[in-house]
């Protein structure tokens, strides 16, 4: 079989997958480092979904373990939003949405880990407490993240991700 044919049967949208298409690859990386990602921040935020709660508060391990599974969450949004604009010039508000999203995780972030920082209601000598605030602020990143992925997105206005007019 020429690679440079389409597979039968396969299709993104109204156009068909060549086994040489370049995009192909980075889209498989794309969904397994977001599927990662959102495995890490489950076991992360309910660890007793799969049998392994021996706290009844959310601690520092826990916060960092979601927080390191919103990170590949973000990644692999960006590579596969990357991988639509590629051969194309990024517009000012996809370039804007792109600082949104590491905006938003930098929220997250230091939201989440406000009692590490001595910025919340439970400093150093206290065990660090996930409280209402700090998910509040989790949240908030996490909306801040969404919006910046809605203005990464390539919209059918434009030439579409093969280089012809929709």
């Amino acid at each position: 079989m020429n690679t440079n044919e389409p597979v039968p049967g396969s299709t993104i949208g109204d156009y068909p997958i060549n086994a040489d298409d370049p995009f192909t690859p980075r889209i498989y990386v794309s969904v397994i480092v977001t599927f990662l990602g959102l495995l890490i921040f489950v076991v992360g935020a309910k660890p007793d979904w799969f049998g392994w709660d021996r706290s009844a508060v959310v601690g520092f391990v826990q916060i960092a373990v979601f927080l390191v599974g919103l990170a590949l969450i973000c990644l692999g949004g960006y590579i596969g939003l990357l991988t639509l604009w590629w051969g194309h010039e990024r517009t000012i508000v996809a370039d804007i949405g792109t600082r949104l999203v590491g905006t938003g995780y930098v929220i997250a972030v230091f939201a989440g880990l406000a009692d590490i920082f001595g910025m919340g209601s439970h400093s150093f000598p206290q065990v660090p407490y996930f409280g209402p605030w700090q998910s509040s602020g989790v949240l908030i990143g996490q909306g801040i993240i969404t919006l910046g992925f809605l203005l990464f997105i390539p919209y059918p206005f434009q030439k579409d991700i093969r280089g012809t007019d929709p």
